[in-house]
């Protein structure tokens, strides 16, 4: 089997999980189009692949009002894209025990990031995937953490948590209306995420290698799963993690069956 879409649009292509999903995309033979802030990275991901499979945009989704219009104009210059993959995110440590030392405009930054952001990034391109002939599909990279937080990146636990919450409602949503979405929930990689706390030599040895975790992933989606649990979390093997979230899985299923009960019950 091989990769279901043919054009995927990575927002947060620079570094980590994202460069490497993009590398393996386009050695795959997928277009892709490489989002982010960087644009010398952007330039050598183009020279690297070529042009006729790899393009760039330069932009920081962090500039939340400008989102709409960046959405419009990808969409114009990438007619064929049809999956957008929302891979961006920041993480920092936050000491609440110690009130003084807490920068909250950094705090309320990585919440923007890391679910505002992303929320009006669906918003912006749904609209072009409804639209679209055949299947299309959001991808998202979350995180083992939404089911076990780690409470000295409250935060980045926080986001990441609603961010899985709102993307199981749209999906939810949209399940009827050719749209898929799928879900990646990332252990720890060894990747710049971490950079800032760890030091980069201890930040980008913490975790699984990115290329083990871009190939299992990889796997998972061409295999047609959409709900993607790699690795483990801090103190709870991988079997848990999988029991943890097949749980709270199964929980939603019976909340929206309910829900929909009780909408054909009004009519």
């Amino acid at each position: 089997m091989s990769f279901p879409y043919k054009h995927v649009l990575i927002i947060g292509a620079t570094s980590g999980i994202g460069k490497s999903m993009a590398d393996k995309l386009v050695t795959s033979g997928v277009s892709v189009t490489a989002v982010g802030r960087r644009k010398d990275r952007l330039d050598d991901f183009v020279n690297q692949h070529g042009s006729e499979k790899a393009s760039s945009i330069v932009f920081d989704i962090a500039k939340q009002a400008e989102i709409p219009a960046f959405a419009a104009e990808a969409l114009k210059t990438h007619l064929t894209i049809d999956a957008v993959f929302l891979n961006a995110g920041v993480q920092g440590h936050h000491a609440f025990d110690d009130p003084p030392s807490v920068n909250l405009k950094q705090v309320h930054s990585e919440i923007q990031v890391n679910f505002l952001s992303q929320v009006d990034l669906v918003h912006a391109f749904l609209p072009h995937l409804l639209a679209s002939p055949g299947t299309t599909a959001f991808i998202y990279t979350g995180t083992n953490i939404s089911l076990v937080p780690a409470h000295i990146v409250p935060a980045y636990s926080a986001s990441k948590t609603a961010l899985e919450a709102f993307m199981l409602s749209v999906k939810e949503q949209i399940k009827d209306k050719g749209v898929k979405v799928f879900h990646l929930s990332a252990p720890p990689v060894q990747t710049e995420i971490h950079d800032r706390e760890m030091g980069v030599e201890a930040g980008r040895s913490f975790g699984m290698p990115v290329a083990q975790f871009t190939e299992e992933a990889f796997s998972e989606i061409v295999a047609g799963n959409q709900d993607i649990y790699i690795g483990a979390v801090g103190g709870s093997t991988r079997e848990q993690v999988l029991e943890m979230a097949g749980l709270r899985l199964a929980a939603f299923a019976r909340m929206a069956e309910l829900i929909r009960k009780m909408a054909a019950s009004r009519g």
